[in-house]
């Protein structure tokens, strides 16, 4: 049999078969024409990349694997594809099989695009769900483009004179720190944020006093959230923050009130009640990513909600180009090339080390020994979260508080550990107690169960 061909374990077919169709995934019958077959790569393509497995048939109905008798059965759809995809470079193709199921599946793995890819008959499709759509409008046309940062929307001429950029505080202190040479309109034309007399969205956003009279939402949005809770209700919300002005001055005043807020919250630690601590360059980092590379066309604030173990940051629009969740630390493609340029020109620049924000964020966070950030794509934005997690087990952590405490019990270890599951916090110290690390301290209601250190507590 071919080298192309995998065996399948059962454990890989069991979960094979329990994956739905969705916004990643895709399964076809192996009698699909080649050509219906290209629409979904294209979809895919054109939106986050994806899965499509030829030789299933339709799940919606009956989950079934129906396959190809041979590699050489599925020639005319793996040539096909080559042919209409190969210059993108974005196909790979391989065969799998289960011994007790019938023939091979066809897998082919889509990567997100840089680019806008269309059929062999020009047409475009986008992934949406478990829907691969036409697009044809030159509306829909173009938001494929600012999702892809194809399209620069920061380049957009608004309704805002020229003129009004020119003696504005940002410009001048920009000029006599950066370009101490040049007046302020001749720069400012040079740089093509004033267009046929017209500010240019980047215009607007780096150097007028107060860019959201024209781009209302443009602002930074901060949401305090007194819970642990997956997500935030109006009865745990503190007052929210709206932090508005140009981008450098939102990014400086933003990291600083997040920095205030986090550094108030109270946590439980060895020796009693201890300030919550995030290193100060994992947030700077993760705000400033999301002021020069979200989506400035998308109606939308940057949203940032801090909670009592965790930090949100969620930023309008989808990850630009071939960047995905998954090779964000590894690809580069910015969305808004003329702000993150210029804002580096900036006395004190916040995007110091161009091209490294997140990369600086997870070594932050790993340098304090909390776990990595989570980067996720939702629909029209992306979420990069910050837990005040330790990388340590909760048995080292029990551990550390018992050296400086007499006893712990479960509502505490949750507290230091971040379980929220009373049960799992049981297993945790039984396994201790078996282990003599710990012991149950004696005559107490089960209900009022305590440990202290026990014989073979580590010195």
């Amino acid at each position: 049999m071919s080298e192309d061909v995998r065996d399948l374990s059962r454990r890989s077919y069991s979960s094979m078969k329990e994956r739905a169709e969705g916004h990643f995934l895709d399964y076809k019958s192996k009698k699909i024409k080649p050509s219906s077959l290209a629409k979904h790569i294209c979809a895919f393509a054109n939106a986050d990349g994806g899965e499509i497995i030829v030789g299933i048939e339709d799940p919606k109905v009956q989950w079934n694997w129906d396959g190809f008798d041979s590699v050489e059965a599925a020639n005319a759809h793996v040539a096909y594809v080559h042919e209409c995809f190969g210059s993108y470079n974005i196909v790979r193709h391989s065969f799998f099989r289960y011994p007790e199921a019938n023939g091979l599946c066809l897998i082919f793995e889509i990567e997100k695009a840089a680019q806008i890819v269309k059929t062999a008959d020009n047409e475009v499709y986008i992934r949406k769900s478990a829907q691969s759509l036409k697009q044809s409008s030159p509306e829909e046309i173009r938001r494929i483009e600012l999702d892809k940062g194809i399209f620069k929307f920061e380049n957009n001429k608004t309704q805002m004179a020229g003129i009004e950029l020119e003696n504005t505080l940002p410009i001048i202190d920009f000029v006599l720190d950066v370009v101490p040479t040049s007046e302020p309109e001749e720069w400012l034309k040079k740089q093509k944020l004033v267009i046929d007399g017209k500010c240019t969205v980047a215009g607007v956003l780096l150097f007028h006093d107060e860019p959201q009279v024209e781009i209302p939402k443009a602002a930074i949005k901060i949401y305090r959230y007194k819970s642990r809770d997956a997500e935030g209700s109006r009865e745990t919300l503190v007052d929210p923050i709206s932090v508005e002005g140009h981008a450098y001055k939102m990014i400086f005043e933003a990291v600083e009130k997040v920095k205030e807020i986090t550094e108030s919250i109270p946590i439980v630690g060895a020796a009693g009640f201890e300030k919550i601590s995030y290193p100060q360059i994992a947030i700077h980092e993760v705000i400033t990513n999301a002021i020069i590379h979200r989506d400035y066309s998308l109606d939308n604030d940057v949203h940032i909600r801090i909670f009592d173990d965790r930090v949100e940051v969620e930023s309008p629009g989808k990850l630009p180009g071939h960047v995905t969740a998954q090779n964000i630390l590894q690809e580069r493609f910015a969305r808004n090339p003329k702000i993150v340029r210029l804002l580096n020109k900036f006395k004190n620049p916040p995007n110091k080390d161009v091209g490294e924000g997140l990369n600086s964020t997870f070594q932050a966070m790993r340098a304090v020994k909390l776990r990595d950030p989570t980067i996720f794509q939702l629909e029209n934005s992306v979420l990069v979260t910050l837990k005040h997690e330790s990388l340590a087990s909760a048995e080292e952590i029990i551990v550390n508080y018992l050296r400086e405490q007499d006893h712990i019990n479960n509502s505490k270890a949750r507290q230091i550990c971040y379980i929220g599951d009373t049960n799992k916090m049981k297993r945790v110290f039984q396994k201790m107690q078996d282990s003599g690390i710990i012991e149950r301290v004696p005559d107490r209601p089960q209900t009022k169960t305590i440990y202290r250190r026990g014989q073979n507590f580590p010195q």
